[in-house]
């Protein structure tokens, strides 16, 4: 498939000047609120946190559920249960209401993709993994059950490309898209390996890319950008590569401590926390999709050393874990 001019920047003429039901709740005015950053290069139902950043304003955060997978085997794959029921795994993505508009982390499988799923996430992934893909589970459909304007989704920052992590970025066309330029590149300039990993089908509505490159802050010792200058003290990328080239992972300040989504940096608690194990066949998954082996154990590394040294201030989950998503999206008994 030819390249498309996926890099755009954002008409610079004046925006629509609509006051949206989330702005006129959160009191801030629609002609800030709607402003865009120029692009560069450089839950189900969850728990609700609220967060109190440097204008005094309250920031919420939502635990998403955007795409529910089944694949075989319950006791291989989640590590109890079942040799013959169908696992469960999740898509754990962020919602983020902000003084500087609605933000996502992740998107999980979008409108688009339960309408066509073939063509957009293919016959050997749909057969692999079993994705429920019920409209229900959409971020764009989660935003309307919270009386929230998709209009007003700002920031979206897909930990990386894969297509259960972006497949929801067409159902927010007016948003800056954040990204690392070694992902992007997987995307407008792709190999072989990466025709056949990403989903071309995905993007072809033309994303608002924000292009970040290399990061020279230090965010508990670990290379972060901050990708909103206005909210600099409150979300970070965290760089993560390995699973793909430029994946990464995305810190939120939290009320009691920092949230930070690894995306597909690891798939199980255990491998964080050193149990319960990680259950085989979700190891030799881990293994088969990663791209660069030897950055995704380094990322690993870092991120268990995070656990131990910052434990208490940072609350690390991944993208797939159910057990980690029932804890922070306040479903226990799920």
């Amino acid at each position: 498939m030819p390249c498309l001019p996926w890099t755009q920047t954002r008409p610079s003429g004046p925006l629509q000047s609509r006051r949206s039901r989330f702005f006129r709740r959160t009191g801030t005015s629609a002609g800030i609120s709607r402003r865009h950053l120029p692009l560069t290069e450089g839950v189900a139902m969850g728990m609700v946190r609220d967060v109190f950043f440097q204008t005094g304003k309250p920031m919420k955060i939502h635990h998403l559920n955007c795409g529910t997978l089944c694949p075989y085997c319950e006791k291989l794959i989640n590590g109890t249960g079942s040799l013959i029921k169908p696992a469960r795994l999740v898509c754990h993505c962020l919602l983020v209401e902000s003084s500087e508009g609605l933000i996502l982390v992740d998107t999980g499988f979008g409108t688009e993709d339960v309408q066509q799923p073939e063509r957009r996430l293919g016959k050997g992934f749909m057969t692999a993994m079993r994705p429920t893909l019920s409209r229900t589970e959409t971020a764009r459909v989660q935003l309307d059950q919270r009386n929230l304007d998709a209009k007003d989704v700002r920031h979206v920052i897909p930990t990386h490309l894969d297509l259960d992590h972006a497949g929801g970025l067409s159902d927010f066309p007016e948003a800056a898209i954040h990204v690392m330029a070694k992902e992007l590149a997987q995307i407008t300039h792709p190999d072989v390996r990466d025709r056949i990993r990403f989903r071309q089908a995905q993007f072809v509505h033309h994303p608002q890319w924000a292009v970040h490159q290399d990061a020279h802050e230090n965010w508990f010792g670990m290379p972060a950008i901050s990708p909103i200058p206005v909210l600099k003290d409150s979300l970070k990328l965290v760089p993560l590569p390995g699973h793909t080239k430029g994946h990464m992972g995305v810190a939120v300040r939290g009320e009691n401590k920092w949230l930070l989504h690894c995306g597909d940096a690891y798939f199980h608690r255990g491998q964080i926390h050193g149990s319960p194990e990680m259950p085989k066949a979700l190891e030799l998954f881990e293994q088969a999709i990663q791209t660069i082996p030897q950055q995704r154990r380094d990322s690993l590394t870092r991120l268990q050393q995070l656990a131990q040294r910052h434990g208490d201030e940072v609350d690390i989950f991944c993208a797939h874990d159910p057990v980690e998503f029932d804890r922070l999206a306040g479903n226990p008994s799920a």
